[in-house]
C-alpha cells in the first residue's frame, strides 16, 4: 500500500487526512494518508525517513514549505514562482519533484464558484507566502487590473516586481484607485479577527470577496465586513483547501476526484465539530 502524509509542526490539526481519505475512497486507490510531525530543524531527516519507509509523497504545511523547496530535485514552474513547495512526489527513479498546488486550488475554487477573473479589477491584500502562491495563476486569468496592497509597502513592491503588470501600493493608495470587482484577503488578519484598512467604497457593483482563511461557518470577519460594505458574494478558503489537495492527489495518483462532494462533507464535518 502506497504511503502519503502531511508534514508539519504542528500537524495534528490538519484536515488533509480526512480530505485524502475521501479522495481515496471515491477513486478506489490503494493508499494510506496520515500526519507526520517534524521537529524544527529536522526536515531533511524526517522526509528521508518517510521515503525510506515506503513513502510515495508528502504534503507540506507550515513552517516547512521553503525547506521542501530546497529538498526537491526538480521543481514545477509554479513552485519556482511561489518560492515554496507544498507537495513532494517521490519518483520511481529516486528523484523528488516539488510542486505548489495552492494557486491551482485557488483558481479551481473560483471556477467552481463561477467567479470570472478575466477583464475584472482584482485586489489582493497581503505580500507573504499566501499572496505569492496565487499571483501567477491570477495573472494567467487575464484580469483588467491586479493591485497588490500591503501594510509594509516595500514588501508589496518587491513582490510585484517579480510579476509583469501587477501594481503595488499601500492601503492608503486604494482611495485613488477606484473600486474592485474581486477583493482577495491573503493576509492572516482573519485569524486574529482584524480587517485590513480598506476604503468603505472598495467594492464595485456586483463585487465578490474571497478570504484564503476558512471557518466552520464559512464566514470570516473580513467577509462579514465585505457584506456590510456592499459586496455581493463572499467565500472563505475551504474550497481552495480541497482544490489544492485535489491537485496534489492528481499529481500522485493520476486521477482527479470530485471536489464538490468532498467540500460539502468537509464543511459538515467542521460545523459538527464547532
Amino acid at each position: 500500500m502506497d504511503k502519503y502524509a502531511v508534514l508539519g509542526n504542528p500537524v495534528n490539526h490538519s484536515r488533509s487526512p480526512a480530505i485524502h481519505a475521501m479522495f481515496r475512497d471515491e477513486t478506489g486507490q490503494d493508499m494510506e494518508y496520515g500526519t507526520l510531525f517534524c521537529p524544527l530543524g529536522s526536515f531533511r531527516e524526517t522526509a528521508d525517513s518517510f521515503r525510506s519507509g515506503g513513502g510515495r509523497g508528502l504534503n507540506i504545511t507550515v513552517p516547512f514549505k521553503e525547506d521542501a523547496f530546497r529538498y526537491a530535485d526538480t521543481l514545477t514552474e509554479r513552485a519556482k514562482t511561489a518560492g515554496a513547495v507544498n507537495t513532494l512526489r517521490f519518483n520511481d527513479d529516486g528523484t523528488v519533484l516539488g510542486d505548489n498546488t495552492d494557486g491551482a486550488g485557488f483558481i479551481a475554487d473560483l471556477k467552481r464558484l463561477k467567479w470570472p477573473v478575466s477583464g475584472k479589477r482584482v485586489l489582493v491584500m497581503g505580500a507573504g507566502g499566501a499572496a505569492r502562491g496565487i499571483l501567477m495563476p491570477l495573472q494567467e486569468e487575464r484580469p483588467l487590473m491586479l493591485f497588490l496592497a500591503n501594510r509594509t509597502v516595500s514588501r508589496a513592491e518587491a513582490l510585484a516586481r517579480e510579476f509583469p503588470k501587477i501594481v503595488a501600493g499601500s492601503y492608503e493608495d486604494l482611495a485613488s484607485r477606484g473600486s474592485f470587482d474581486l477583493v482577495i484577503n491573503a493576509t492572516s488578519g482573519s485569524l486574529s479577527g482584524t480587517v485590513p484598512p480598506l476604503p468603505d467604497d472598495i467594492f464595485a457593483p456586483g463585487a465578490r470577496a474571497y478570504d484564503l482563511m476558512y471557518t466552520p461557518s464559512g464566514m470570516t470577519v473580513f467577509l462579514e465586513w465585505a457584506l456590510s460594505h456592499g459586496c455581493c458574494q463572499v467565500s472563505d478558503g475551504l474550497g481552495m483547501l480541497v482544490g489544492q489537495a485535489r491537485e496534489s492527489f492528481r499529481l500522485w495518483r493520476g486521477v482527479s476526484p470530485d471536489s464538490e462532494r468532498v467540500l460539502k462533507a468537509l464543511r459538515e464535518m467542521l460545523r459538527a465539530e464547532a
